[in-house]
């Protein structure tokens, strides 16, 4: 038995580690734009809004909505290119996903990320077979922290708001679940675990074993 019956897991940050190919596509997409590199820590912090605002962000102020365009056209030419060149699991990340697999617990992914890289990523990182559905930052109208994509993966699996926790490692995954009225959970690995301080999460973890132990009732 479970204490949840559907968990619905962001991606960057959550599951995947992908800092370095993040930084390498933004970086690239400057040096496009004859701009120097930036700090990769300063890619890191944003990230969890989406391509778009990531780019824009990145860009930095100056930049015309034209080159913008140009920008945003390049960065995602150049990282579904290159999205999994030094991107990988967490640590035990996969060890607690069969773990939840195992239980029968429902799992779906709710990312900001374009919904094709997305879906790509977690079939190539050997995850497809955990996750029924894998929902992007264009999936919908509009993005997390809107509660849209919660509504929808609890209608389509008829779960209750008390037995669905969305787990993340940024406060739009805490603002989404608030959103949406259900659990939290927060990992503390991520890309900005320090925004956890200004909204807390029901739960927050180290790793992600913590999590299935603390979901699967013994």
């Amino acid at each position: 038995m479970t204490r949840f019956d559907l968990l619905i897991f962001d991606l960057d940050g959550t599951l995947i580690d992908s800092r370095l190919d993040l930084a390498h596509a933004v970086n690239n997409t400057r040096a496009f734009l004859g701009l120097p590199p930036i700090e990769h820590e300063d890619v890191y912090s944003y990230v969890g809004n989406g391509a778009p605002v990531l780019i824009q962000k990145a860009m930095g102020e100056g930049v015309t909505e034209a080159d913008l365009e140009r920008a945003l056209e390049f960065f995602l030419a150049y990282y579904r290119d290159h999205m999994l060149d030094y991107t990988v699991l967490y640590p035990g990340v996969r060890e607690a996903l069969d773990r939840l697999h195992e239980a029968r617990a429902t799992m779906a992914v709710l990312t900001n990320k374009p919904v094709r890289i997305s879906q790509a990523i977690v079939d190539a990182l050997g995850l497809g077979g955990h996750f029924p559905f894998v929902y992007g930052g264009n999936s919908f109208v509009r993005k997390k922290p809107d509660p849209i994509g919660i509504d929808t993966l609890r209608a389509e699996y008829g779960v209750e708001r008390k037995r669905t926790v969305m787990v993340g490692d940024s406060s739009v995954d805490v603002l989404t679940a608030r959103n949406a009225g259900v659990p939290s959970c927060g990992v503390k690995y991520g890309f900005q675990p320090e925004t956890f301080e200004r909204y807390p999460p029901d739960l927050l973890v180290d790793r992600m074993e913590e999590l299935a132990d603390w979901v699967i009732m013994p």
